[in-house]
């Protein structure tokens, strides 16, 4: 993918470190943490006591043990069209169904097959053996055209996947979530584009 700008988010319970490349998938903090052109303050260096107690483990008391933190990684090319997660478990990929569909279609254009052969090999190099493929719309419509329609087209990337595949050990869940799990307002054009989307997300097994 071209022009791609990428995000590092650790767990809200560590950190907010956050670079922004454009919308993100699930959250939009594109904030800075201090107000631009804010300088920190001078101050004195603090003196620490090392014999201070308080410093000190109760007797018997023993540290936590130690954690492996969940570091995600976001990759969204400059329009937007296509997106990849990692995570430290699994790896997603969220293609709009512009570029995979006609409107109100479950059938595949020109393009769509390059962009799913991609997403083929990266389970190919992960050696992935079970892959979710889910179907998502907007709210336009009734909520049952859409659960149709989003299932249509999941079971459709599901067919080209499996045919690049070729691999029997390959285990599929396809699922259409219709309206459910938005990712961005409905109330505008450019969310509802952003809400209509296929994803394909598997475990990761390559660090």
């Amino acid at each position: 993918m071209n022009n791609v700008r990428t995000m590092t988010r650790l767990p809200l319970a560590v950190a907010a470190v956050t670079f922004v490349f454009g919308t993100a998938a699930r959250a939009d903090d594109t904030s800075p943490s201090e107000p631009p052109g804010t300088e920190p303050s001078a101050t004195a260096p603090v003196k620490v006591d090392p014999t201070d107690p308080d410093l000190k483990l109760p007797e018997g008391a023993t540290l936590a043990e130690a954690k492996v933190l969940d570091i995600k990684s976001v990759v969204e090319d400059q329009s937007g069209d296509e997106r990849r997660e990692d995570t430290n478990a699994d790896v997603t990929f969220a293609l709009q169904a512009e570029v995979l569909f006609g409107k109100d279609s479950a059938k595949l254009g020109g393009e769509a097959k390059a962009r799913i052969a991609t997403i083929a090999d990266e389970i190919k190099k992960q050696n992935a053996t079970r892959v979710r493929v889910f179907g998502f719309t907007d709210n336009l419509g009734s909520s049952a055209h859409g659960d149709v329609l989003s299932r249509q087209r999941a079971n459709a990337v599901q067919a080209v996947l499996d045919q690049d595949l070729n691999d029997p050990n390959v285990a599929f869940e396809v699922r259409g979530y219709g309206e459910q799990y938005p990712i961005s307002d409905n109330s505008t054009e450019a969310g509802r584009k952003k809400n209509r989307r296929v994803e394909v997300s598997f475990p990761r097994t390559e660090n």
